[in-house]
């Protein structure tokens, strides 16, 4: 098994070549070389069930896995009940349209601390979290991996450990590990081998290497300040972090076989086209060293 490359939502080279729907991208990315695709409910659920048959066909005649990013607005741990509710209605929703394409996995946004503790947070998330599961099994959607993101500004929820503890209430979550928030939260955290390979034993020590091989991650460069997070770039902006190349060689080590969504901005899918020629050439060199 191998890793498989994709884009979040549709580059502006797409479209700058007259493609004009969603449904023509697994075909345009087949012939790009690359596999995999997450589409972006991140504004709003808005594609029909129609539409989203159509791209789960073509996506299943090119070869290309398919996820979906459930809105960007949704928080698992607002004081708020009426909040919470809503956002488990969303990720519901997502899940759906999920089946429709045929996706097995929806990313999510844990949320926000509010002006409550950081526990009570969490614990208000979790419970938030699990009535959504419970509910996706009553309306057998249960085979559908939600898949809460690591998030990359300080006052939200969504710290590696916090998106860990997360995953623990049921086996069919698997974390998304945004590289990029990870870096930019931590204030360029991400540097040497090392920084990276403890994220992925943190992974194996809390959910065991059965989720670590099929984890979801999400990368681009990410500008930072003091508060984290600030805007995401494209690979050839050299001068922010983090770097993808010790991530390609952890996944030979470890042989893991996870989905990789690029998130550049404008250039999603020619960047996602330039970590998996990264990968691939890492793979060649690590042949290479043990002939």
């Amino acid at each position: 098994m191998a890793a498989k490359f994709g884009p979040s939502g549709n580059s502006d080279i797409f479209y700058e070549q007259g493609y004009k729907s969603s449904v023509e991208m697994p075909g345009w990315l087949k012939a790009m070389g690359l596999d995999a695709y997450e589409y972006q409910c991140s504004k709003g659920i808005k594609i029909t069930e129609e539409t989203a048959v159509k791209i789960g066909e073509n996506a299943k005649e090119h070869g290309i896995y398919l996820s979906v990013h459930a809105p960007y607005y949704i928080n698992l741990a607002s004081d708020e009940p009426e909040k919470r509710e809503n956002s488990k209605r969303y990720i519901l929703s997502t899940m759906r349209v999920a089946r429709w394409m045929g996706a097995s996995r929806v990313v999510v946004h844990p949320g926000s601390c509010s002006k409550m503790s950081r526990e009570k947070a969490l614990e208000l998330a979790k419970k938030t979290l699990m009535d959504t599961i419970l509910e996706a099994d009553r309306l057998e959607l249960g085979d559908i991996h939600i898949c809460p993101e690591t998030l990359g500004k300080i006052n939200q929820l969504g710290t590696l450990e916090e998106v860990l503890e997360l995953c623990r209430l049921d086996e069919r979550l698997i974390p998304t590990i945004d590289f990029g928030h990870i870096h930019a939260r931590g204030l360029g955290c991400l540097v040497d081998k090392k920084d990276f390979v403890k994220v992925f034993d943190a992974v194996e020590k809390v959910l065991g290497m059965d989720r670590l091989k099929k984890l979801h991650v999400h990368f681009s460069r990410v500008e930072f300040t003091t508060g984290g997070e600030k805007k995401h770039w494209n690979l050839s902006d050299t001068q922010y972090g983090p770097e993808f190349e010790p991530i390609a060689e952890i996944l030979y080590e470890k042989n893991l076989s996870p989905v990789i969504i690029c998130e550049s901005r404008g250039t999603m899918a020619e960047d996602a086209l330039e970590l998996k020629k990264i990968y691939m050439k890492v793979g060649r060199q690590k042949r290479d060293a043990e002939h």
